[in-house]
């Protein structure tokens, strides 16, 4: 004899039979008690024998501690060991607060040009020097005026440092077509092929799997992947 739904009270054929906490449940029934959202063996959560989605699995409330004194001995014991364990690890990191610089391609573009520049500047002095060293050279007294040449002049070096790359503008991503929705809650993957996301974040290119769920793409992370249908709304 076939068993009875425990959502509809229906007679649950083999093909359609979930068996899940304690209970049968046709495939479609199997949904969470607040949003009516269509779960399976993954993404569920029981509470009491009744199934519930993420958002909407009721809160468990924490008990306090009395602060008796046994628990205010462990409490100074254990912060005796976490500052013994400090201590300890200050030692053995002492002295060894450099940080080692990477050679990123930025660094190594600023040592060249400050190489650059230092070696301008030493052209420069060099040549300051050179032309204050230099007395006046008078003429000879000859007749033949033709005689006397004057000095070649002295030439004068010019460097300039090299022009650095110019940087191309990253490419704007591709538009986004179909739907768009923005998530009401938080969602936290429960498969592979599910994607993550935050309240307040827009779902683009979003397709209509079933009911209770639907494929998209997160706008602000890139992640593609299956969302439930009850966590978003149109815009």
């Amino acid at each position: 004899m076939n068993p009875l739904c425990s959502r509809c009270n229906l007679v649950v054929y083999p093909t359609e039979k979930v068996n899940c906490l304690d209970k049968y449940w046709h495939k479609g029934c199997f949904s969470c008690e607040v949003c009516k959202m269509t779960l399976n063996m993954k993404n569920y959560k029981g509470f009491e024998k009744r199934p519930y989605c993420n958002a909407h699995y009721p809160k468990t409330n924490f008990t306090c501690v009395a602060d008796t004194p046994e628990n205010l001995r462990l409490k100074q014991q254990s912060k005796m060991q976490s500052q013994v364990l400090y201590r300890e690890d200050f030692e053995k990191n002492k002295g060894k607060g450099f940080s080692v610089v990477a050679d990123t391609p930025e660094m190594q573009r600023i040592k060249k040009t400050q190489d650059q520049i230092s070696n301008i500047k030493y052209h420069e002095e060099f040549e300051k020097r050179k032309m204050g060293g230099e007395g006046p050279q008078h003429q000879p007294s000859s007749p033949n005026p033709g005689a006397y040449q004057q000095p070649a002049a002295s030439q004068n070096y010019h460097y300039e440092p090299a022009p650095e790359p110019v940087r191309q503008a990253a490419a704007a991503p591709p538009p986004s077509s179909g739907k768009r929705y923005r998530a009401v809650y938080d969602y936290s993957a429960a498969d592979e092929d599910e994607v993550s996301f935050m309240d307040g974040d827009v779902i683009v290119d979003v397709q209509q799997i079933d009911e209770g769920w639907m494929y998209g793409r997160v706008e602000r992370t890139g992640q593609q992947g299956m969302l439930p249908a009850n966590y978003v709304e149109a815009i």
